[in-house]
């Protein structure tokens, strides 16, 4: 059972409606009554920003579920809210709710980018693609405002660096002209995210995102300016949204997606009773069908994280969709993979004063 709404807060476009406690909690807060019938005056639940003052900024991974192995999250939390978020469970780590602290208490690191030009430089670092937006949404709202992005992107496109992003926040446009830079070297990739083409659907579960035609609109654009494009129908939702999968592909396609990919609904630690939360409040005359599917691709359960199931599901159904997905996908005239990024000329700018080379 979730806590009760607080309320002491009046809450606008937001995903979760509760504050439960991180999982490494030692103890449970419970609101009571305290007999006095005294009304207490709601507050608008704005967005706080802090600073972070990381020392290195570049994240390892080896997961043998994913095709990268570093990357870098110039944000914690995401103003976005997007109440499926498989990322919620990481703010239990800063002692904050999964729940509404996660899209109301952002943690940003301004000095992203000079930590980033310092890891570059050692001379240990040995060059592969980058990953953006693995966390969290690098250009979520509050980037508009910060913008630590650009200074990113300038620092890997001086070093010739090769760089993936993940996003679904229509600031990317702001740095198209940097995107298409490194795209022009091979050296960028972009995926946008697209979950339903429904705008009212999408307002209830990522309700401070772009709304899907912004997202397709975000997808034309990029690819326009010469950036590969990967459509990213994720998280696929049973009976949500599970039935729009051939419509976001050609959709996507239409405005010039060149790949995609499909990942099923992942619900790990606090995200399976906030999700379920949510499905009571949104959609309570489905919430049973669609657990009842989640749990058959799952094994019985909310979520199973083994690798190589956990993005995919397992069961009949779970493989049924992944065959609509590759023959909507062949239809369409997807490419099977992005073109290599290259990472051959990585290397530190020339400064001035430096010994130019003869060959």
């Amino acid at each position: 059972m979730l806590p009760p709404k607080d309320p002491d807060h009046r809450l606008k476009a937001r995903g979760a409606d509760t504050r439960p406690d991180g999982r490494f909690e030692a103890h449970r807060r419970v609101r009571e009554a305290d007999g006095w019938d005294i009304p207490e005056e709601q507050r608008l639940l704005r967005t706080e920003v802090v600073t972070e003052r990381p020392r290195s900024i570049i994240t390892r991974n080896s997961s043998p579920d994913i095709s990268f192995d570093r990357s870098i999250n110039p944000y914690r939390g995401c103003e976005h809210g997007c109440i499926y978020c498989y990322a919620r469970p990481s703010h239990a780590y800063l002692g904050l709710s999964p729940g509404l602290d996660f899209e109301t208490r952002i943690t940003a690191k301004p000095d992203a980018a000079q930590l980033l030009e310092k890891e570059l430089a050692r001379p240990s670092y040995r060059v592969a693609p980058i990953a953006l937006g693995t966390n969290t949404d690098p250009y979520q709202p509050v980037e508009a405002k910060l913008a630590i992005m650009p200074g990113i992107l300038r620092v890997l496109r001086d070093w010739n660096h090769p760089v993936t992003l993940v996003t679904r926040g229509q600031t990317v446009l702001r740095d198209l002209d940097l995107w298409a830079e490194l795209a022009a070297r091979d050296q960028a990739a972009v995926g946008v995210s697209i979950t339903t083409l429904d705008p009212a659907l999408a307002r209830a579960m990522e309700p401070r995102a772009p709304t899907p035609a912004t997202r397709l609109r975000m997808i034309r654009d990029l690819s326009k300016a010469g950036v590969p494009v990967r459509v990213m129908v994720a998280p696929v939702i049973p009976v949500l949204t599970e039935p729009e999968i051939e419509a976001i592909l050609g959709a996507a396609r239409e405005a010039g997606a060149s790949t995609a990919s499909m990942i099923a609904l992942r619900l790990p630690h606090e995200v399976a009773p906030l999700f379920r939360d949510w499905l009571q409040r949104h959609r309570p005359d489905m919430a049973a069908h669609v657990m009842n599917r989640v749990q058959a691709m799952r094994g019985g359960k909310d979520y199973d994280a083994r690798f190589g199931a956990r993005f995919k599901g397992e069961g009949i159904e779970a493989q049924l969709a992944q065959q609509r997905f590759r023959l909507a996908r062949k239809r369409l005239g997807y490419r099977e993979a992005g073109p290599p990024l290259d990472s051959s000329r990585f290397g530190p700018p020339p400064r001035a004063g430096d010994q130019m080379s003869l060959f």
